[in-house]
């Protein structure tokens, strides 16, 4: 996502923000910025694209100042150009300001500023933040206010309450130079301790090499930097006190915050990935946007997926939306099986591979021989189309495919795969609602499968609900989840239940509780149950079973039983109505579309996983045998 750094100090800031910036490259971007103060001037220098070119711009025209912000931008709002680069500034061009995160409300307050009379200059959200405090300096200063740090202080305190939505921010004006604000709200902010300067920064990678000494920002608190120390503040505006802490380890790499584990930090950053691929991908006034050319669409009548573990797992839902929204036949391959058996060649084929990481060998491999098969045959109707889901795309799948979908988790440093299993949900919901919207009224091979515009549109709504849905579930779960966890210190074997589009939640719930607690788990669909694995079942074998509202509800709810009447220790991953007092624990889900229960029903796998794991005290971020990115056959 966005990466932030601010410094105040007493040597020159532009170099440092830059090094900072490089060391924030890896959450992804598509243009960068600074603005510094001297002089009682403020200097801003953007540029769309990689940081070279914003190291050239400085290069040609300096930043000077001692006091700065900046910025690598990963766009939501507004397309990825210069002009909607942050920092963005007020109108008189003295104040700046960067941001992380969504406004959510910014719509409404950009039509009062306009009102106002206040003129944009970008498509983002951020820019009604400096106007906002521009106004609040005037109002301050017209009463009798001298410019000075507490002022500027004052005013960001007087906007914040105005926005809604998750933010890290960071101000500078022209008229005090001497003075840095920065705030955040469900967005993280680290302050880097230096000598006699202070770094803040969206993740400890930009501090590496300034200071191991950082004090992490709560949520709500507002931060006064100046060269003589540091002034924090909570929401209710109260003075804090905090010991800064020390930078050890892995903690470079990514910022854990206040979590036990990054994986436990991941999964409470979903609500967050879902949002930020809301805002990007499912705009008001249209049914989906992906950054995708129409080559990827026209002609497809087939599409064959080629996936890993729980890339795979994603892929199995990718199918089943892709035929029952779009009506287009779609196979998922093992990908390390697929190079050594694969499926005859059939015209108009689109071939996808899924991997977080981009550097799946498997994939790579099984990608690379679909595309040599396919040129040999010269036919125009059998060449190769390459569509890449990757978190990462500036990687080995970015070079190899000629279409690519990032689906702009961030940085994940947990082994096992949480919210970017989560952004391949996300980026698959919005491929066969883009499939299925232009296959509207087709005929013959690859004709829509049936769903209407307008049920299309009422799907791509309630996604645009999911990041509130998020939010509740995960704070719900994780507690329970958490007193759940010593009903399992002796169990060795579990089994998954799932039908339908929840049969591959089924199985990465087994695959989350293997890779970190080393339980023995399968995931079944519920109605093969009876076919063989009920003879595991007795009362030293809990049951998990995913029951959501829809075409196979009391068909599970049946299956459920034939466990129950085993001994099983039934455990229910279902919305709390009567039909679901059967189960002996219940994991509440809210009532929703079951096209969509995919992206909630995967919560309480991922948190009961974690929780069972942390309490056997295992090494949940590092499982054993395990590596985040499998780059070997």
């Amino acid at each position: 996502m966005c990466g932030i750094v601010a410094l105040i100090g007493s040597r020159e800031a532009a170099p440092q923000l830059l090094d900072g910036l490089r060391q924030l490259e890896y959450r992804g971007y598509d243009s960068a910025g600074i603005a510094t103060v001297e002089g009682g001037r403020l200097h801003c220098l953007k540029a769309e694209g990689k940081l070279v070119n914003l190291s050239a711009r400085y290069e040609q025209h300096g930043a000077p100042g001692q006091c700065g912000i900046g910025h690598t931008r990963w766009a939501t709002h507004g397309k990825p150009e210069e002009r909607n680069a942050h920092p963005h500034l007020d109108g008189s061009g003295e104040l700046a300001v960067v941001q992380n995160g969504i406004i959510e409300n910014h719509r409404t307050l950009r039509e009062s500023l306009q009102a106002e009379g206040v003129t944009f200059l970008s498509d983002t959200d951020t820019e009604v933040i400096p106007h906002l405090i521009a106004l609040e300096l005037k109002a301050r200063s017209d009463a009798g206010e001298a410019a000075s740090a507490n002022l500027l202080l004052a005013a960001v305190q007087a906007v914040l309450p105005q926005l809604h939505g998750a933010y890290a921010l960071a101000v500078v004006w022209a008229r005090c130079p001497g003075a840095l604000v920065v705030a955040r709200h469900q967005a993280p902010l680290l302050i880097g301790l230096g000598e006699g300067e202070f770094l803040c920064a969206s993740d400890t990678p930009a501090l590496a090499g300034f200071t191991r000494t950082i004090l992490p920002m709560e949520d709500g608190e507002v931060a006064l930097l100046t060269p003589l120390g540091i002034e924090l503040y909570d929401s209710a505006g109260q003075r804090v006190q905090r010991t800064p802490t020390l930078l050890t380890g892995t903690e470079h790499v990514a910022d854990k915050r206040s979590f036990r584990h990054f994986m436990l930090k991941e999964i409470h950053e979903q609500p967050e990935t879902a949002a930020l691929w809301v805002a990007r991908h499912l705009p008001e006034g249209a049914l989906v946007a992906l950054p995708l050319d129409e080559s990827v669409y026209t002609g497809v009548e087939r599409i064959q997926i080629l996936a890993c573990g729980t890339s795979r797992h994603a892929a199995q839902v990718g199918a089943y939306l892709l035929e029952q929204l779009a009506g287009i036949p779609t196979s998922v391959f093992y990908a390390s099986e697929f190079r050594y058996a694969p499926p005859p060649l059939t015209p108009h084929m689109l071939t996808i591979g899924v991997t977080q990481s981009g550097e799946t060998a498997d994939t790579l491999a099984a990608l690379a021989m679909e595309q040599e098969r396919r040129q040999s045959l010269e036919d125009p109707a059998y060449a190769p189309r390459l569509l890449g889901i990757t978190n990462r795309p500036e990687s080995s799948l970015g070079r190899l495919v000629g279409h690519l979908l990032d689906i702009g988790a961030g940085i994940e440093v947990g082994v096992a795969a949480t919210k970017t299993f989560l952004g391949q949900l996300l980026a698959f919901y919005g491929l066969a609602l883009a499939f299925a919207e232009r296959r509207q009224g087709q005929d013959g091979p690859g004709a829509s499968s049936g769903r209407s515009i307008a049920e299309l549109q009422a799907l791509a709504s309630q996604l645009r609900q999911l990041p509130g849905l998020l939010q509740a579930l995960v704070h719900d779960h994780d507690q329970r989840c958490a007193e759940l966890a010593h009903l399992f210190a002796d169990t060795q074997d579990v089994i998954f239940l799932g039908r339908g589009i929840n049969y591959p939640i089924a199985m990465e719930g087994a695959l989350k509780l293997k890779e970190i607690s080393y339980i023995h788990a399968e995931g079944y669909p519920a109605g093969e149950m009876k076919h063989g694995p009920i003879a595991l079942l007795d009362a030293r074998v809990p049951v998990v079973s995913i029951a959501v509202p829809g075409t196979v509800f009391d068909k599970v709810l049946s299956n459920a039983q034939e466990a129950k009447a085993r001994d099983a220790q039934l455990i229910g991953v279902a919305p709390a109505c009567p039909d679901t007092t059967l189960f002996d624990v219940l994991l509440p889900l809210p009532e929703t579309d079951e096209l969509l229960s995919p992206l909630l029903t995967v919560i309480p796998m991922q948190l009961l996983s974690y929780h069972i794991a942390a309490h056997r005290g295992l090494d949940v971020d590092q499982p054993r045998n395990l590596a985040k990115s499998v780059t070997v056959e």
